[in-house]
């Protein structure tokens, strides 16, 4: 994939060289300066959610919520693994908040833990909801739009409530039901 990203970007200084030597120098400056701006709005989304996830760990929070979900996770990803299940609702919860890079380190650690219990059934549904991803608050890319001045940068937020509902439950039951199709 590189290989062909970076192809494309050469041809694209090359055909820019030819056609308008002289917006070469401002493009190259231009998408810097936004890749960086990006690049520093996702730095401070993550970094806010990383440190609140930090301190629900610290001050039991993501146990309390852990037992909570607990009785849902058991039966839905088959798991009696308290660790699991506690990096479980973690990952869930911050898949909910539209946050899933800070999403990864607990997605990590359970799928560990669930490794352990030699679990593969929670492991696999574990990656289908992820790549699915049901957000109830987009924040992630609420914070993008708003960092590239969008004048709305909410106005997403039932759309993709409703898609990502939707992709989530169709993945979840495609795989429960594939699962036991081929047992």
């Amino acid at each position: 994939m590189n290989i062909i990203f970076t192809a494309v970007f050469i041809a694209s200084m090359i055909a820019l060289l030819i056609c308008a030597p002289q917006d070469l120098l401002p493009a190259l400056m231009s998408g810097t300066e936004n890749s960086v701006k990006m690049a520093v709005t996702l730095f401070t989304v993550y970094a806010v959610w990383m440190g609140l996830s930090k301190l629900c760990e610290r001050s039991g929070i993501s146990k309390g919520v852990a037992k909570a979900l607990s009785p849902i996770a058991r039966k839905l990803f088959k798991t009696d693994n308290f660790i699991a299940t506690e990096n479980l609702a973690m990952n869930l919860s911050c898949n909910l908040l539209g946050l899933g890079g800070a999403a990864t380190p607990f997605a990590v650690k359970a799928i560990g833990e669930l490794e352990k219990d030699k679990n593969s059934y929670a492991q696999k549904l574990l990656f289908v909801i992820n790549a699915t991803s049901i957000q109830i608050l987009p924040t992630t890319v609420i914070a993008l739009r708003a960092g590239a001045g969008s004048a709305a940068a909410a106005d997403i937020f039932l759309p993709s409530l409703i898609c990502t509902a939707v992709s989530t439950l169709v993945a979840v039951f495609l795989f429960i039901a594939g699962n036991k199709l081929w047992r």
